[in-house]
């Protein structure tokens, strides 16, 4: 009987790993508890939560990708590449600010369809396109910009971080709930969405029975390149200033929140909910040990081990569910 409870137990993870990212949750609250009192403060919770809710805009898109058997590391990079962009069409250009941010947002799916187009028309792999890409836009973020912060947005603009809704929850955060609302919608409630699991769960079988293959990876790559953009802009709000440097290594973030999310690493399988849980565990560890002084490098390797056992454990659980 023991037996048949654990195995039970087991096939329910394995259907719903958002349970397992839930755990770590709890688990990623109560060491940051730990490792500092300060954590505790509910206002100081809220607050953190602008400096990740970027991550978690890119997670959202990156959900897509990898549901679809592909992935993107160039969101950080490009991520940069819009906010340089962004800054010089303002600032040295003199454009209206809400002309400018259209622009960006248009420049943003430009940079997703540029490596849409690659993988789907010349049939090569995310993985390397995507790494090249994500020199290729640093670098030309850093050709424009030099080593220069570029400043000078209105007003109006500045400190989206500060505005409260309700007195107390940050605008970022608002956005990226609205917007993690919007992803679920369209993965779990429309036709669109059971294309993404059709082709992650076999490309091919999929192209057989008729489904648009190339126009749906053509989507997910133009909606990853437009969230680069949302988040270009609200880090852009949140600091003030655009530098070639921004979002440095958010790549490995991005992705662990995905796969820690419960998103299977070769595609087919997932849910924004597990995804939106990861985000909070990762927010609440770096905030923990951000408020504990743990040096930048140590996070690093917390959110590197944190990616492989969330590898480890996806692919484990999915060997269980198909046994």
């Amino acid at each position: 009987m023991k037996a048949s409870f654990w195995r039970r137990l087991l096939s329910g993870v394995a259907r719903y790993p958002e349970w397992v990212t839930f755990l770590f949750l709890v688990a990623a609250f109560v060491v940051s508890a730990r490792l500092s009192p300060f954590f505790l403060d509910v206002f100081y919770i809220f607050d953190s939560t602008s400096y990740y809710v970027e991550i978690g805009i890119l997670a959202l898109a990156m959900t897509f990708v990898i549901i679809t058997g592909n992935i993107d590391l160039s969101v950080a990079s490009g991520l940069a590449l819009v906010a340089v962009v962004t800054a010089m069409l303002h600032v040295q250009l003199g454009l209206p600010m809400e002309i400018v941010i259209v622009l960006s947002l248009g420049f943003g799916a430009l940079l997703g369809l540029f490596n849409g187009l690659l993988v789907v028309k010349l049939g090569l792999p995310s993985l390397a396109v995507t790494l090249g890409t994500l020199a290729l836009f640093r670098g030309a973020a850093q050709i424009l910009a030099g080593d220069h912060s570029i400043s000078g947005f209105p007003e109006w603009f500045i400190g989206a971080d500060f505005v409260r809704v309700g007195g107390i929850v940050p605008l970022p955060l608002i956005v990226f709930i609205g917007l993690a609302v919007i992803f679920g919608l369209m993965l779990h409630k429309t036709v669109f969405g059971r294309y993404l699991y059709a082709i992650g769960a076999n490309e091919m079988a999929a192209r057989y029975a008729g489904l648009p293959v190339d126009r749906v990876k053509l989507a997910v790559f133009v909606v990853s390149g437009l969230m680069m953009s949302v988040g270009a802009l609200l880090k852009v709000s949140r600091l003030s200033v655009a530098r070639y440097d921004l979002a440095m290594g958010w790549e490995l973030a991005v992705v662990t929140t995905v796969v820690l999310g419960g998103v299977h690493i070769y595609g087919g399988r997932g849910g924004i909910i597990g995804v939106v849980l990861a985000l909070f565990v990762i927010g609440f560890l770096r905030t923990g040990m951000g408020v504990a002084n743990i040096p930048q490098e140590n996070q690093l390797v917390v959110i590197g081990l944190l990616l492989l056992v969330a590898v480890g454990l996806g692919i484990l659980l999915e060997r269980f569910r198909r046994n």
